[in-house]
């Protein structure tokens, strides 16, 4: 059977088909409506309906949310597309498709897509790791997502910065209610928040951080050289807890090639053995996992 997988995002609705091996077959996109829940269900069932005519069958069906729904009213929950919260979206999707639909998070679906034919491929426990706007996270554990009985398997972003010491800054309000979570310093906002704390000037674009590293600003390079720190210890606290063979990388933030060198030169200092024998690694379908994920559901 062929799969469809929709990646439901703030600004698209992104569908594709993927053949039983894998293979893509066809991809569309339309825009999301704004703030508009009816309008938005509308789009996806059309975008289906398109597929499947122009692939001539009926496709298993999986879709990618920015939240998830409540395991106790099935509703959606924890979505920064507002109008989504407290919508049944699975059950009027399967009314108005009549068939099963699969739903998950954005970062459950990133996880999946790398576990079963990406960067961690063939591995038995993988813990996917989005660094974009927010911070998110899933676990696949032998080919299955690690759901949970909250549905927030994974969510280490809202975890308070590990080992925090004179290096860090004060902690900082987060949008959870909290302050100091892993997201506050991790996420594209959080870094460049941190070099304007440093700096008092203003840098809003952390592919502008990276170019003021590169011409030489001394800010530039120490906030990059905390954000390795910060990082690695914040995965060393993943890696005690859940072992992973393999960690992968996606959003933004992922593209930043010495990542991959510096954290894990520093995450033993905190991870609790005699050797770190877990990998580290780029996501292989980048900004295509989480569609992919979600028809791999």
């Amino acid at each position: 059977m062929y799969r469809i997988g929709v990646d439901l995002g703030g600004t698209k609705i992104e569908a594709l088909v993927l053949d039983p091996q894998g293979q893509e077959l066809l991809r569309r996109r339309v825009a999301t409506p704004a703030g508009d829940y009816q309008a938005t269900v509308n789009s996806i069932c059309e975008l289906v309906l398109g597929c499947e005519q122009q692939v001539q069958q009926q496709c298993s069906l999986g879709i990618c949310i920015p939240g998830t729904l409540s395991p106790d009213t099935n509703k959606v929950k924890n979505a920064n597309s507002t109008c989504l919260i407290g919508q049944p979206l699975d059950q009027d999707l399967q009314r108005l498709l009549k068939r099963n639909v699969k739903i998950a998070n954005d970062a459950d679906c990133f996880t999946i897509s790398e576990a079963t034919d990406g960067a961690a491929a063939n591995s038995g426990t993988v813990f996917g790791v989005i660094l974009g706007t927010g911070v998110g996270g899933g676990i696949v554990i032998n080919g299955q997502l690690l759901i949970g009985p909250n549905r927030i398997a994974g969510e280490w972003g809202h975890n308070p910065m590990p080992w925090r010491d004179h290096s860090d800054l004060p902690a900082q309000p987060c949008y959870c209610g909290k302050s100091g979570c892993i997201e506050t310093y991790l996420s594209g906002p959080g870094l460049c928040n941190q070099y304007q704390l440093h700096s008092g000037g203003s840098i809003t674009d952390v592919s502008a951080l990276l170019q003021a590293s590169q011409n030489g600003d001394s800010i530039a390079d120490r906030c990059l050289t905390d954000y390795y720190r910060q990082l690695a210890k914040s995965l060393a606290s993943v890696i005690n807890i859940v072992d992973p063979d393999i960690i992968v990388l996606g959003g933004g933030l992922s593209n930043i090639q010495q990542l991959y060198q510096q954290v894990p030169a520093h995450w033993s200092d905190y991870v609790f053995s005699d050797q770190v024998n877990t990998q580290l690694k780029p996501a292989l379908h980048g900004d295509s996992s989480g569609v992919r994920g979600s028809a791999w559901l």
